[in-house]
């Protein structure tokens, strides 16, 4: 048996945790020879008669599985106590014992911050997710979300589109995409981020899986950001996790009148930091990063210690700043004067206002704020 066979069987041992198997790896030296101790080391080393039971006659077919998909491209098994286990997972009451990853594993110790949210968004929760994703990527910070569609996928889209990196935390083995909708979305994740999951590859989506999964997606992360939430949703597990966990959880407050604002109003009564600004997040955030000693070195934007950033604009965001000048202007006029598309200039306007570049006014007036 090779040891990466045996680290499959042991990822897929009922009971078997990332505390069993440091234990035992300091004992014996790999995962071959525990894999091998037999019975008797088992017991002594606390695991359940399940889980001996299982390793007495391992299932061998779902391993050769795994294997096969291990051979391919960019395809990573990163196991807890190696180099590119996250950092931070090591710290919440039941880290997994092992992850797989599609894409680069160097970004699990990057700092990052969840944004989750309904799978039924408003446009309005949609767009704000995707350019706050997109702002906070620019600064330094890999987005963390589930894939899931509506706010998971907006933000996902969102650091894309910023240049940043993604990650995608899975309900199911990585030889598989669900929701099915969400391939293309996957398949350029995994070209600038990467797909994340703790369960072999075979492991098709079950009901109990995503809240298993959300634990990872609060667990890896600096801090949650809730966009949109229904009062009983996915979201404020992820957020609930969040807390427990230690970890910093922001809501973006919306219209009293909205099902999908509730569970952020309800998350703000509890304790968690309203959100209406991206620097609400980079204060909060900033001291954190710093103390994170595992990050990987980030190379463009980065955040420092104070949550301090800039970023450059491209040749699209400087028309339309020029084009604002500084009399209030309506987004009509705005695509009359820049030439730009009026979707584009719209979603442009959101970015501008995080980045404190311009002021909005009612009656969907913008103005260029003082240099």
């Amino acid at each position: 048996m090779d040891e990466q066979a045996a680290k499959l069987i042991l990822l897929n041992a009922p009971g078997f945790s990332a505390a069993n198997y440091l234990s035992l790896l300091e004992q014996l030296g790999t995962a071959t020879a525990i894999v091998q101790a037999g019975i008797q080391v088992w017991r002594e080393a606390g695991l359940t008669p399940r889980c001996c039971d299982y390793l007495c006659q391992a299932n061998t077919a779902q391993v050769t599985h795994a294997q096969r998909w291990l051979e391919e491209p960019q395809h990573h098994l990163v196991m807890s106590g190696e180099p590119d286990y996250p950092e931070l997972l090591l710290r919440i009451a039941d880290p997994p014992l092992g992850l797989f990853v599609s894409g680069n594993p160097a970004l699990l110790n990057t700092p990052q911050l969840a944004v989750v949210g309904s799978r039924n968004p408003s446009p309005y929760g949609r767009q704000i997710a995707e350019a706050f994703a997109r702002h906070l990527s620019n600064c330094g910070l890999t987005i963390t979300s589930g894939l899931a569609a509506g706010i998971d996928a907006a933000s996902h889209r969102g650091a894309l589109a910023g240049g940043g990196p993604t990650l995608a935390v899975c309900g199911t083995g990585l030889d598989m995409v669900y929701p099915r909708s969400s391939a293309e979305l996957a398949r350029e994740i995994e070209q600038q981020g990467a797909l994340v999951s703790e369960f072999l590859p075979g492991t098709p989506p079950r009901k109990h899986h995503f809240p298993q999964r959300n634990r990872l997606i609060s667990g890896m992360s600096l801090g949650t950001l809730v966009v949109e939430a229904a009062v009983h949703s996915g979201s404020l597990i992820t957020a609930r996790l969040a807390g427990d966990q230690g970890r910093e959880v922001f809501a973006i407050p919306g219209s009293i009148h909205s099902p999908m604002s509730k569970g952020c109003h309800q998350l703000i009564r509890q304790g968690a930091k309203l959100v209406d600004t991206a620097e609400d997040i980079l204060s909060e955030l900033g001291p954190l990063v710093a103390s994170l000693t595992s990050m990987a070195s980030r190379s463009t934007n980065p955040i420092d210690s104070s949550g301090v950033f800039q970023t450059e604009l491209d040749k699209d965001y400087k028309i339309l700043l020029d084009a604002l000048g500084f009399e209030p202007l309506g987004v009509d006029q705005l695509v009359l004067r820049s030439g730009l598309p009026a979707d584009a200039v719209a979603s442009m306007l959101l970015i501008l206002e995080l980045e404190n570049r311009i002021e909005s006014f009612p009656g969907g007036m913008y103005l260029r704020a003082p240099e």
